[in-house]
C-alpha cells in the first residue's frame, strides 16, 4: 500500500444504516479515511423502505443503477419523485427523504454525501413514520 493516502475498497463489507436499510460499504472515513465525501452502494429489494431522515447540512446526490425506486422529500415527505435506472438526484441538505422501492423488482443506489460518513448528522424524523405505513 502507498502512503499518498490512495486506497481501493472492495466489495464485501455491510452494514446497517440509521436510515433502517442495509448498505454495500463504500469509500468513507472508516474505510479510506475520506473526510469530505462519502459513496456506498444501496440494494434495496421490492417493498423496503428507508426510514424518513435528513442530513444536517450534508447533501446526498443518489445514481440508479439498477432499477427504480421512489424517493418521498419535503417537510412533509409531501412530494415524491421516481428515479429509474441512469438517472440521478440531488437531495439539498437539511431536506427530509425516504426512498421506497414500491416496484417489484429490486433496485441498487449509487450514494454519495458531502461528508466522510453517510451517517454523519443524520437526524431520524420519527414524526414522519406514519406518512410511509
Amino acid at each position: 500500500m502507498s502512503n499518498d493516502g490512495v486506497r481501493l475498497v472492495k466489495p464485501g463489507t455491510k452494514y446497517e444504516g440509521a436510515q433502517g436499510v442495509t448498505y454495500d460499504a463504500g469509500v468513507s472515513r472508516h474505510t479510506a479515511g475520506a473526510e469530505k465525501i462519502c459513496m456506498n452502494v444501496l440494494p434495496m429489494p421490492s417493498g423496503a423502505k428507508a426510514k424518513p431522515h435528513f442530513h444536517k447540512g450534508i447533501e446526498t446526490i443518489a445514481y440508479m443503477l439498477e432499477g427504480e425506486c421512489t424517493v418521498f422529500h419535503g417537510p412533509t415527505l409531501e412530494h415524491q419523485t421516481l428515479v429509474k435506472q441512469g438517472e440521478q438526484i440531488f437531495i439539498p441538505d437539511d431536506v427530509p427523504h425516504a426512498p421506497c422501492n414500491l416496484s417489484d423488482k429490486k433496485c441498487v443506489w449509487i450514494v454519495v454525501h458531502s461528508s466522510g460518513d453517510d451517517q454523519d448528522e443524520l437526524i431520524r424524523t420519527a414524526e414522519l413514520d406514519y406518512i410511509l405505513e
